[in-house]
């Protein structure tokens, strides 16, 4: 299978998984706090679904040879969704996440591997792997979001996050290296599942070195999982592994204020 079709399948897999949580909820559960700060579990939902709407139209007008939509259209669908019931919201992302999923599963091979998308955003038009592995991690988190409300050991989708991770991230917009109060330190970083290395530069700004550091100052060692949380500010005390493992001058208090979360 093709890259696309890798990040697709698990794009199906995870948007089930949430389905099935979310077809049982009741209006007290969509009412109930998620680990995304100040979203309920309908606003979480409502933030897939209107995603899911907005990226599906971006999509079928490629499909049909149109240009992008204009900055209304995403407004306009904003407003829908913030205006709906929670009810709605819940019935509405399984709606809408249904088509995405299956409007990506319908592409053909040629699409999969030759089509480009403008998303408007990005310097130039993506393909479809990207894309789609864009979706797929908008959609794990989210969907983590909601389930670790009820479930503290819960973690991100096991088919989604060797699509999540990269060793060369930009880190420069979800950080605050200010938090570090003019600390500097490198740690070497490793992870299981998928098993990987690489450093952790910890200065103004904060930057990840894909090569493993010299003279590094310490070592963090933790599940990928884990490591993606982290970065997006959801590696909560009540939601860190027991296997993780930190040495240096760096705490793990330190790194969290370091990423704060997105």
């Amino acid at each position: 299978m093709s890259n696309a079709d890798i990040v697709i399948t698990a794009l199906r897999t995870g948007y089930e998984r949430l389905a099935e949580l979310v077809t049982n909820f009741d209006e007290d559960a969509l009412a109930g706090p998620s680990a995304a700060a100040e979203w309920d579990i309908a606003q979480v939902l409502s933030h897939l679904g209107s995603g899911a709407e907005i990226m599906t139209n971006t999509v079928q007008l490629t499909l049909d040879g149109k240009p992008a939509a204009d900055s209304d259209f995403n407004q306009n669908v904003w407003a829908r969704w913030n205006s709906s019931s929670r009810q709605e919201q819940a019935a509405g992302f399984l709606v809408w996440n249904e088509k995405l999923t299956t409007l990506f599963e319908s592409l053909s091979d040629d699409q999969r591997d030759n089509l480009r998308i403008e998303l408007g955003y990005l310097p130039a038009p993506a393909d479809v792997a990207t894309v789609a592995r864009m979706r797929l991690s908008e959609l794990t988190y989210h969907s983590w979001d909601v389930r670790s409300a009820s479930d503290p050991s819960a973690t991100l989708d096991v088919e989604a996050v060797p699509h999540m991770f990269q060793n060369t991230i930009d880190l420069s917009w979800i950080t605050k290296p200010a938090n570090l109060n003019g600390r500097q330190a490198v740690l070497t970083v490793t992870t299981t599942d998928p098993a990987t290395g690489f450093s952790l530069r910890l200065n103004d700004p904060v930057s990840i070195d894909p090569n493993a550091a010299d003279n590094a100052d310490g070592s963090l060692t933790l599940p990928a999982e884990s490591w993606l949380r982290l970065i997006a500010g959801r590696l909560a005390p009540d939601h860190t592994p027991a296997t993780l493992e930190l040495t240096g001058p760096i705490t793990l208090a330190t790194l969290r204020e370091v990423f704060p979360g997105y």
